[in-house]
């Protein structure tokens, strides 16, 4: 008999403690919950891209650039539906900013737009990173998106930068005086060899 109530106590113990450990996992589930759509509502709230329309004569000369193209097409559509979508894009935008730096037109193709570009491709690799951890940092995703509009700005006004220096008028006799000027044309200085006499 006393047997039978202790088996008997211990199951209802057992059971309680059962149904203690499930409440408690359904809070901490709910609580997870919450923070996830906090997380995706700060990101979707912040994932705002504003990139200007180029000067007609830039956009005219970099028309062939498909991968600069390609990279606003893919930066211009936001996710919508979930956090796993706005990763998939990080992911996406990651890949798409490192291929910027093929085929750039030539005449663009200098230090100082492949210096932005490296700058752009950097930020949003970190955004890829912050935005894929374990536990999402928000709040520097959002910074992140704000800086890479910084630089995708200053890229664009170094490319309208360099179209303009190009419609400058050049003075008389000013493409002879760069010529003179480049130090590669000089006619190296090589010493002839003394040929020792025969007696």
């Amino acid at each position: 008999m006393k047997i039978k109530s202790v088996v008997i106590l211990f199951i209802s113990l057992f059971l309680f403690s059962c149904q203690d450990e499930n409440k408690i996992r359904l809070i901490e589930q709910q609580k997870e919950a919450k923070k996830k759509e906090v997380i995706f509502n700060n990101i979707n709230k912040g994932w705002v891209f504003n990139i200007r329309p180029l000067d007609p004569t830039v956009q005219g000369k970099i028309n062939n650039w498909m991968e600069w193209r390609s990279f606003l097409t893919e930066i211009n559509q936001k996710p919508k539906s979930t956090i796993g979508a706005f990763q998939r894009k990080a992911k996406v935008l990651s890949k798409k900013s490192a291929e910027l730096k093929n085929n750039i037109p030539y005449e663009f193709n200098k230090p100082q737009i492949i210096s932005r570009i490296t700058v752009i491709e950097t930020k949003i690799k970190s955004m890829d990173l912050f935005i894929n951890l374990t536990q999402i940092q928000d709040d520097k995703v959002v910074k992140i998106i704000s800086e890479v509009n910084v630089e995708i700005a200053s890229l664009q006004l170094q490319l309208e930068e360099m179209v303009r220096r190009t419609q400058i008028p050049r003075e008389a006799g000013e493409p002879d005086r760069i010529q003179i000027q480049d130090t590669s044309r000089a006619i190296p200085n090589t010493t002839i060899p003394k040929v020792a006499k025969v007696e």
